[in-house]
């Protein structure tokens, strides 16, 4: 009898148990046309729709922690209550399904008041058209778009206390895990690359001076959040360019924001500059995930073009990555997911009742698989234990049903042989 898919075992972060390998990343959709920040029912049908898929966890889309941290007039943020309060029907709904639901948390630095993607608009938005002036950690600007006015150290600091002031209200609004992009040229990023970053104080010049805002976010986070609750870092493990941020930078930040309290890196690559040339294949960033895990010994996320089930799979059960990011093909197919367990012959329990009648069938023949290298219980910190299970769960306030299963935020107990873990 082949072996269950690696994609969907389970696996723990903190004492929180995600039901698969296979999760969605931010995705941002630019659609808070109101323009303050406020969750839409478009995210509560977006992201409720993509938690009938099959996942095992989503990340809500890039949301700013400051109005000026948005990089887009119509970004999320989560900067006051009332933001958070308006999150909770959609977490609820998402929990009640068992997908484990988090949240990323950014601040655009020199590339925020941007233009949509779609917009004829390129660079920064004029302040008479609805931007804002733009801030980072020096004056450098990005190719292309307004010079950003340096911030103060005092200023430094209060973005640090509005990136943990965020992560408490995401906890708070029911998320169950946060993500801190510190990749694609946003402002973690900018004050970790030399490209971007010449301050000469405390968060400048070495490595350790330009990792310093990351690392204190990252320890203020956990002090505020408690040991059981997940924080995952999305960096990008490379700009591509010489001078600038590198792999071994990469790996060396990732151990120390590990001893600060991080349990899982997203790694993707690039963003800081425009005109990089980044080699692009199926799976072209894989293997940046597969040498950092390596190197720190921390579970990691894979990204990049990985569109089927077999090529996640390969990923997750030759030890490349302990999970998979996959966005394009879940926004092109948000029931994804079970199409994957039933593509790879996984055994799952959790098919939405409703649609019962449109249920995906398992292919008739499996190769045997590889047996899975990585634990189904993984954490970067040795004092994560089964004493901290659930504790990462947001408030139990769930008006709705679910279609799948009790309401619940914790998916029920199952066995450990094969096929029954998901």
């Amino acid at each position: 009898m082949p072996d269950a898919p690696a994609l969907f075992e389970a696996i723990e972060l903190r004492g929180t148990r995600f039901r698969n390998r296979l999760w969605v990343p931010a995705l941002t959709m630019f659609t808070v046309e109101a323009r303050d920040g406020m969750p839409t029912p478009f995210h509560h049908v977006h992201l409720g729709g993509l938690a009938l898929g099959g996942a095992g966890a989503i990340v809500a889309e890039c949301t700013a922690v400051t109005p000026e941290g948005r990089v887009t007039p119509y970004d999320l943020g989560l900067w006051d209550d009332a933001q958070r309060d308006a999150w909770r029907p959609t977490t609820a709904f998402v929990r009640d399904q068992g997908v484990r639901i988090g949240i990323q948390l950014s601040h655009g630095g020199r590339k925020s008041s941007t233009g949509r993607s779609w917009d004829r608009v390129r660079g920064t938005v004029p302040v008479a058209d609805g931007g804002w002036p733009v801030v980072g950690p020096s004056t450098v600007p990005y190719t292309g778009y307004t010079a950003p006015r340096e911030l103060s150290t005092d200023e430094v600091r209060g973005i640090h206390r509005a990136f943990v002031a965020a992560g408490v209200r995401a906890r708070d609004a029911g998320f169950e895990f946060v993500e801190l992009h510190a990749a694609h040229g946003f402002l973690l990023h900018q004050f970790l690359s030399p490209l971007a970053n010449t301050r000469d104080d405390e968060y400048g010049g070495s490595l350790h001076g330009r990792a310093r805002l990351l690392l204190d976010v990252v320890r203020d986070l956990r002090a505020a959040l408690g040991d059981g609750f997940p924080i995952l870092v999305r960096f990008s493990a490379t700009d591509w360019v010489p001078g600038g941020w590198t792999e071994q930078d990469t790996a060396t930040t990732a151990s120390w924001a590990v001893a600060a309290g991080a349990d899982l890196f997203d790694v993707s690559t690039g963003g800081m500059v425009p005109d990089a040339e980044i080699p692009v294949f199926p799976g072209y960033q894989v293997g940046h995930a597969e040498r950092l895990r390596a190197a720190t010994g921390a579970p990691v996320g894979a990204v990049g073009l990985v569109t089927t089930a077999d090529q996640a799979e390969a990923v997750v059960a030759e030890g490349r990555a302990d999970v998979v990011f996959v966005g394009r093909e879940f926004l092109r197919d948000p029931r994804f997911g079970l199409r994957a367990a039933a593509e790879l012959g996984a055994s799952i329990d959790y098919h939405p009742l409703p649609y019962h009648r449109a249920q995906h069938r398992p292919a008739p023949h499996h190769l045997p698989r590889k047996a899975h290298p990585c634990s189904t219980s993984v954490g970067s910190s040795a004092t994560a234990s089964a004493s901290t299970a659930g504790t990462g769960s947001g408030p139990e306030t769930s008006a709705t049903t679910s279609p799948t299963r009790s309401s619940s935020s914790t998916p029920p107990p199952r066995s450990s042989g094969p096929g029954s873990t998901s």
